[in-house]
């Protein structure tokens, strides 16, 4: 589990073809300080498990499953990357709950500066945008963001200053892709309530009302 706030601006070192995978090697000297194999590291909001560590860098195997499902696949020895470690448990939780498993991918449609902060316009898939609400959380590239406005097909964020400096979205420009992470507790009640891709039930929704029942 993350938060979405982003420890470090790292760097791909190298990305070796394995077919239906591929092989990272990436630099982060601050989260790598006591990873160890097996361990989780999100790189830009992709929850990676950790091979091998080295001089500040990591390996890490990417299966086709997350290569289809975000923006990795387009990283290149040299690119640079959003990491963050898993949250502890008894510490602050700074961003949302984020828990590395992205939905899916977003554009950069546009991006408008202002004296102190930067509005960024993003297109998302159409079956994310029920989940994306004015004032909600949103994770972009592994960044815990506030959303400004929500379209049925894009929503704004506004960028501080420290967020353009320490992560990639201060180096993104319009047409770039990022990945997408929605409130997984929003996915979650939509289950509750059977109003998802079919998968839930009318019993569901007589669960609820019966629960609600014992609350009175």
């Amino acid at each position: 589990m993350f938060t979405g706030i982003v420890e470090e601006l790292g760097a791909v070192v190298a990305v070796e073809n394995l077919g239906d995978a591929s092989r990272f090697r990436l630099r982060g000297p601050v989260v790598t300080e006591d990873a160890k194999h097996g361990d989780s590291i999100a790189v830009n909001g992709v929850c990676l498990t950790v091979v091998d560590t080295a001089d500040g860098e990591f390996t890490a195997d990417v299966m086709a499953e997350t290569l289809n499902r975000s923006s990795l696949g387009a990283l290149a020895a040299g690119s640079r990357v959003n990491l963050e470690r898993p949250m502890a448990l008894g510490g602050r939780l700074g961003g949302h709950l984020v828990q590395g498993h992205v939905d899916g991918t977003g554009t950069i449609v546009e991006r408008v500066p202002g004296e102190h902060w930067e509005i960024v316009k993003i297109a998302l898939p159409a079956a994310l945008s029920r989940y994306v609400v004015e004032k909600g959380s949103i994770t972009v590239d592994g960044v815990s963001l506030t959303v400004v406005d929500a379209a049925d097909d894009y929503f704004t964020i506004s960028l501080i200053p420290t967020t353009l400096a320490l992560t990639t979205l201060g180096i993104k420009k319009a047409g770039d892709p990022v990945n997408l992470e929605v409130d997984v507790l929003a996915k979650y009640v939509e289950r509750l309530l059977g109003r998802g891709t079919g998968t839930g039930t009318g019993a569901d929704l007589r669960d609820l009302e019966e629960i609600k029942e014992m609350d009175r």
